[in-house]
């Protein structure tokens, strides 16, 4: 009897967890307490979520994947054990699971994600690029002889990839995403403003104010934090001129990645993005502006996909049915790892 099969969107912000038949049926922050003293778990998931920066000195709650990768294994393992176990609580076989991953990773850190995935309860992993996942899982036909670019904003990391027969013609990863446009609005208030305020509430911030063009409208909001000099709490009036200041840097790296994608896109291909557009993904393409600025900066149309923060885990689910050149390798119990040929079978 087949086992089930599991796509994973192993994000810094958010896991995604994909079954092919039942859509999207785990998505929870990466996020996992757990007691300093004895080291065991806590919570994870949206539970451990609303604890951050509200723990005593007893409990530790923490991302353990920065920049897409995995930078605290252990907990990393825990909170995958515990996720993969809310899916397939009653399976007697072990899923077998497709998972994304930056084009930028290491040998090692691709080791570190993958004994990890093992860990966490399953039988079998394979390794797809982040870009071509969320291609498949937006819908984009990628095994036609025509040229399609995707680009994946996610929080730690943006993936951007020109797609032909199933292939990547031209790509290219840059540690930049949503968490880094938090992060910058974190340093503009401490430094113009002497406001201190935490990565949750700058999230907030930008979600209600964060454009990626200028704002006619110039809409302003108070903002919850803490006074530099004084020490004490206080409420600080921000406008969406002054955020979109802040984020300049970010989204400018974002866009000037996308520029040197297209740059080493051969000219054919160029011309069916011309026709065809950029499809954005990840939750950064939910940030106000973006597809207009990235039009205006390249020239070339661009959208956002439907349901744009799970179009990852989508493709890495409906890819499984694939083989070939798609995956980077395969990963099994017992054995580190051997690469996938034509004649691998899933």
């Amino acid at each position: 009897m087949p086992g089930i099969s599991l796509g994973i969107d192993l994000g810094t912000s958010w896991v995604t967890i994909y079954v092919p038949g039942r859509g999207i049926v785990l998505r929870e922050p990466s996020v996992i307490a757990v007691d300093k003293q004895t080291d065991r778990m806590i919570a994870c998931g949206q539970e451990a979520f609303d604890m951050l920066g509200r723990t005593p000195d007893s409990i530790l709650a923490l991302r353990p994947l920065t920049k897409g990768v995995i930078s605290e294994y252990d907990y990393a393992e825990m909170m995958l054990r515990a996720f993969v176990r809310r899916v397939c609580a009653y399976k007697v076989i072990k899923p077998r699971v497709a998972v994304s991953i930056p084009a930028t990773v290491t040998e090692v850190e691709q080791r570190s994600l993958v004994e990890a995935v093992l860990a966490a309860g399953t039988r079998r992993v394979l390794l797809i690029d982040e870009a071509v996942a969320a291609a498949v899982g937006a819908g984009i036909s990628i095994d036609l002889p025509q040229g399609s670019m995707v680009v994946n904003i996610g929080g730690g990391t943006t993936n951007i990839a020109v797609l032909s027969l199933k292939g990547v013609a031209s790509s290219l990863s840059v540690r930049v995403g949503g968490n880094d446009i938090d992060e910058a609005i974190v340093r503009y208030l401490h430094n113009h403003n002497n406001h201190i305020i935490g990565l949750q509430t700058a999230e907030q911030v930008k979600f209600k104010l964060g454009s990626a063009l200028p704002s006619e409208e110039n809409l302003k909001m108070q903002v919850k934090g803490r006074n530099v000099v004084s020490g004490l709490p206080c409420l600080q009036e921000v406008s969406a001129n002054e955020i979109f200041d802040a984020i300049g840097e970010p989204v400018g790296e974002i866009l000037y990645s996308i520029q040197r994608v297209l740059e080493s896109t051969p000219p054919e291909l160029a011309g069916d993005i011309m026709v065809s557009g950029i499809c954005l993904t990840g939750g950064g393409s939910k940030l106000n502006g973006i597809t207009d600025a990235v039009s205006r900066f390249t020239g070339v149309e661009c959208r956002v996909a439907d349901n744009p923060s799970d179009c990852v885990a989508i493709g890495t689910g409906k890819s499984l049915k694939f083989a070939g050149n798609m995956f980077s390798g395969v990963f099994d119990v017992g054995q580190l790892s051997y690469p996938l040929s034509d004649s691998a079978r899933l």
